[in-house]
């Protein structure tokens, strides 16, 4: 039953009657911005640009967690892998992004002790394993993996860990929306916004965004049928001059999202400001780890003294996460960067815009 549920969302005979209808209602220029980067990833797999008409554009957005980490806190990570007794533990697309000097894949290299985890829970596991160590999981992702994070500390407290911290670097989407429309040069004229997210914090968490600037966008989900509609619906939305917010994932998303894991996200965190790679420092647009729970908190914990922090030179990650430029507009890309020798987070992580154009566009 699964299986035939998903096929219906890659059925080619539904993908080519929405693109037609995208061919025959679309007249008005539209440049979309998926903002998530498992989006990006998904349109270039399945081809979604070769379908649609010239008058629509897509952008790629900061929906990359990694990409948007500041280079600040990557510094921060590298710092704590230098700790005597410390054990970092972090998600695997963290490992190559490059700091200002080095990153944790070669930290590890000289001996540090980094281990890939696939949650926070597995690194709650690695304090219990190991009591004489000190282990840090590194907490960078958006409102999906966040309530994971919070679950994680509120175990460690009823446990009484006195060896696990969190370095809380994880941020909020809708913030960033407000910040993308304010920022010079960037010209959007419709969103198409990020599935995983939105299961968490339910489409009504955008709409004092749209309020603010009425801009259409539409929650979408990630197999072409999906992707398809929400164009679609941006289409439809902008050509009858109605701008709209829209839910074309209804299968996953929901008006009011998972009520009982921001329940938990905000018993642990509060609203702070944060640094955004591109986008700079946005107000409470970051998560922070309640004063009840700064035992496990790594920031409080560690005194870094960390130098100000240089972002690659000639790196245009920061550009590209805004739409202000493509990757292949970047003076490295393909030249100097690559996967296999990424300057900026942009090329490393698997839903890096870099790393996607790369793998799927041939320029």
């Amino acid at each position: 039953m699964a299986g035939q549920f998903t096929q219906e969302y890659r059925d080619p005979q539904i993908a080519r009657k929405l693109t037609d209808e995208i061919h025959r209602l679309s007249r008005t220029p539209l440049r979309i911005m998926e903002v998530c980067g498992t989006h990006t990833v998904a349109i270039f797999r399945h081809g979604i640009r070769s379908l649609l008409p010239a008058t629509i554009d897509l952008l790629s957005g900061p929906g990359c967690p990694v990409c948007v980490t500041d280079q600040q806190d990557i510094d921060a990570f590298i710092a704590l892998a230098r700790e005597p007794e410390v054990i970092i533990a972090t998600y695997g697309d963290l490992l190559r992004v490059p700091g200002s000097d080095t990153s944790l894949e070669k930290e590890r290299a000289r001996g540090r002790n980094i281990r890939v985890v696939y949650s926070s829970l597995d690194a709650l596991s690695l304090a219990r394993e190991n009591p004489q160590k000190r282990v840090v999981f590194l907490g960078v992702g958006f409102e999906t993996t966040a309530p994971t994070a919070a679950a994680a500390l509120l175990s460690a407290r009823q446990m009484e860990l006195d060896n696990f911290w969190v370095y809380a670097a994880q941020k909020t989407v809708p913030p960033a929306l407000a910040a993308l429309m304010e920022t010079p040069g960037v010209r959007i004229d419709g969103f198409l916004l990020p599935g995983h997210v939105s299961v968490i914090i339910g489409v009504e968490a955008y709409r004092p965004w749209f309020e603010g600037h009425g801009l259409p966008a539409v929650v979408t989900g990630f197999e072409p049928v999906d992707i398809l509609q929400g164009i679609f619906s941006l289409v439809k939305s902008v050509e009858s001059g109605d701008p709209a917010l829209l839910n074309a994932y209804p299968r996953a998303v929901t008006d009011t999202g998972n009520i009982k894991a921001r329940e938990i996200m905000n018993q642990v965190f509060a609203c702070a400001d944060a640094r955004w790679r591109g986008l700079g420092s946005l107000p409470a647009s970051g998560l922070a780890i309640r004063e009840e729970f700064a035992p496990w908190d790594a920031n409080r914990a560690f005194d870094l003294n960390l130098p100000a922090a240089r972002e690659p030179k000639g790196c245009a990650c920061g550009a590209i996460l805004t739409g202000l430029l493509r990757p292949p507009e970047c003076p490295l890309y393909r030249k100097v960067c690559s996967p296999m020798n990424p300057v900026g987070p942009c090329m490393v992580s698997s839903e890096g815009t870099c790393a996607a154009y790369y793998r799927y566009h041939g320029e």
